[in-house]
């Protein structure tokens, strides 16, 4: 069997160990594909990984070896379903690998705005702390989680997880979900009530069609000045300027961001240089723990297709 990983880079970057798959053949691992080395490196290919590489209708029809995909996430809008079902081709994701990393990022968003650690312990470097006529100082206001309001839009493995970190925290919980779910602790309140009553509001949803850009200026004037918004979801989920322009005018406190709707992001794009926006490069999925369960979810999803058997099978 001749297995063909287009981006491995991001899943592994050298501290996993790709050999687990040997057993099952021929093993090459492309760190980053372009779009125009596709077809080549994948000519040979009877099952391949791919997580932002896509694999289109056309694509898919020119390679006759093909068999088996895993894209090496959850979501697989990067491949033709369609096509890869009228072609005989297996495709499987990889669901639920990064809940508790991504809700553990999502706090530490929270407790960087709540904290800003970032910002004093630079102060320190600085011989702020040296220079300082007290024993203590603060640069911005620190401010505790406890009695606080989060507002959680979607709660689905994500949503839950970090439902139950703020809860740990003392925190009130407001939810929001396509269908109102019994969950202990937390109580339903519309998308519209979420952002008017809560402190933090994250964001935990799939980007569709319908809620692109949702998170526009009139959904933001609902927030209080003091609040803060999350996401660690989807970019496309948010309108980048109406967001930068409610920050640089003082109509929200902060915002963290792990995501945004394009990737890396271009020069232009508002928010890296907006006001009190916090950002990381989409790697809230990236703990080494949540990498090597999506390693071993691929292997899981592989035997049991060679075995004739399905396993997060999506097609």
């Amino acid at each position: 069997m001749n297995i063909v990983a287009l981006d491995g880079y991001a899943l592994n970057p050298g501290d996993l160990d790709w050999s687990v798959f040997e057993s099952f053949g021929t093993v090459s691992v492309f760190e980053r594909t372009a779009p125009e080395e596709v077809e080549s490196r994948s000519k040979d290919a009877e099952v391949i990984f791919t997580n932002k590489v896509k694999l289109d209708a056309e694509l898919i029809g020119r390679l006759p070896k093909l068999k088996f995909i895993n894209v090496t996430a959850t979501g697989y809008d990067n491949v033709d379903l369609k096509a890869a079902t009228e072609h005989d081709i297996t495709v499987c994701n990889v669901p639920d690998y990064s809940s508790d990393s991504v809700a553990q990022h999502t706090f530490a968003l929270i407790l960087e705005i709540y904290n800003q650690v970032g910002l004093h312990s630079q102060s320190v470097r600085d011989g702020v702390w040296q220079r300082a006529a007290d024993f203590a100082y603060a640069l911005s206001p620190l401010r505790e989680l406890k009695g606080k309001t989060i507002g959680l839009v979607g709660l689905g493995n994500i949503g839950l997880k970090t439902a139950a970190i703020a809860r740990a925290f003392g925190m009130n919980v407001l939810y929001w979900s396509r269908s109102q779910k019994q969950v202990e602790g937390a109580t339903y309140r519309s998308i519209v009530e979420i952002f008017e009553e809560s402190d933090v509001v994250s964001l935990h949803i799939p980007l569709t069609a319908e809620n692109r850009g949702f998170v526009n200026g009139s959904l933001l004037s609902k927030m209080r000045p003091s609040s803060i918004l999350i996401n660690t979801a989807r970019g496309g989920l948010i309108h980048e300027q109406d967001l930068a322009d409610a920050l640089n005018q003082g109509h929200i406190a902060a915002a963290g961001i792990d995501v945004l709707s394009q990737e890396p992001p271009v020069p232009e794009n508002p928010l890296p240089g907006a006001k009190n926006c916090f950002i990381t490069p989409h790697n809230a999925w990236m703990s080494i723990e949540a990498r090597q369960r999506i390693i071993d979810i691929m292997h899981a999803n592989l035997s049991a297709f060679v075995k004739g058997e399905k396993l997060n099978t999506v097609n």
